[in-house]
């Protein structure tokens, strides 16, 4: 189903982004979603927190990468 008609992203795009450990402002910059009417954000975040429940794996693993890139830059 298409949430954002504005910029044409569908619910599949979004939790495929989601899934893969985006956050939702990353998922806003890389798709656009919800940054010309605003009338689909509520739709986009919560599809966003229940990608996010449901594989939390991914988001342990991101946090991990950017805690791991810190310490190489140190």
């Amino acid at each position: 189903m298409i949430v954002c008609v504005c910029r044409r992203v569908s619910d599949r795009e979004i939790a495929r982004h989601a899934r893969s450990g985006m956050s939702f402002d990353d998922i806003q910059f890389e798709l656009g979603v919800a940054t010309q009417c605003g009338r689909c954000e509520g739709c986009a975040r919560e599809i966003v927190e229940q990608c996010c429940a449901s594989q939390p794996i991914a988001w342990m693993r991101k946090e991990e990468a950017a805690t791991a890139g810190a310490r190489t830059e140190a």
